[in-house]
């Protein structure tokens, strides 16, 4: 099958079909969809109080805020390993759209919030505690359309987690690989002992078309051996030298890919 009758086959899988269906956008627009939405920010902060001054605020005032507004459960994590550090990541699930890209006018109104989160929200212009802060809303993918927490979050156990994006360099190449995880590799990720917190489409942010996936692991060695385990895998051989999957040029053409760490408020 040629790129352009594939990607017709295939273009109601993923988020970028939204363009063309009046009724899907009408599902988003509401936020009927059963799939999540996330918004996943990155703060680049400044060394020194600045990291101190974000896990105060993540903490004691924007996590238990976006809890009352019914987005949870909700992550937050250091760079580990990954460029331009010091840096933190949030990511914010809701069933509902609008809760979601409205959350800031909304929590700009709540005295709890305001007076929790003054020390953050009112640091002088001077010595801010963070030079920039990125947001890119995404969309679940329909077989994965929840957040899944491993269980060591629950306990706040020992644990890594990796964030790694996709960049595809056409949309046709952006839904092959959309389809390429259905068919096959979620199964594959929990075999080789990658627990799968999130896989979603972006739909607003940076290098798009993209998909972005989250996975945990118990540690470092853990990570490493399951990529080995993953790489080894029969059903993954198979897979990807489908000739549906294996093109060249490849469907990917650029992968970011950032190994971070729990902080302590971490809900997943």
């Amino acid at each position: 099958m040629d790129r352009r009758n594939f990607f017709s086959a295939s273009l109601a899988g993923s988020a970028l079909s939204l363009a063309g269906s009046g009724e899907a956008l009408a599902q988003i627009a509401s936020g009927s969809a059963t799939a999540e939405y996330y918004d996943l920010r990155r703060y680049q902060l400044t060394s020194g109080p600045g990291t101190k001054l974000t896990d105060s605020y993540f903490a004691d005032a924007l996590i238990p805020a976006l809890n009352r507004l019914g987005i949870g459960p909700v992550g937050a994590f250091s760079v580990y390993f990954g460029p331009e550090t010091p840096a933190y990541y949030l990511l914010m699930p809701s069933s509902k759209l609008e809760t979601l890209v409205t959350a800031d006018l909304v929590l700009a109104k709540d005295p709890v919030f305001v007076k929790a989160g003054a020390p953050f929200w009112d640091a002088p212009a001077g010595s801010p505690p963070f030079t920039q802060i990125e947001s890119s809303l995404l969309r679940a993918f329909e077989g994965y359309p929840r957040v899944t927490p491993p269980a060591s979050a629950a306990t706040k156990g020992k644990s890594v987690y990796q964030l790694r994006q996709y960049q595809s360099p056409t949309n046709a190449d952006h839904v092959r690989k959309v389809e390429m995880f259905h068919a096959g590799e979620f199964g594959i990720f929990e075999k080789a002992g990658a627990h799968a917190v999130f896989y979603a489409d972006a739909l607003i942010g940076p290098r798009l078309p993209n998909l972005t996936y989250m996975l945990s692991f118990p540690d470092m060695a853990s990570l490493e051996s399951g990529w080995d385990k993953f790489a080894a895998d029969a059903d993954w051989k198979k897979l990807s030298n489908d000739p549906k999957f294996k093109l060249d040029p490849p469907t990917v053409s650029n992968i970011i890919s950032l190994v971070l760490r729990p902080l302590a408020c971490s809900q997943v």
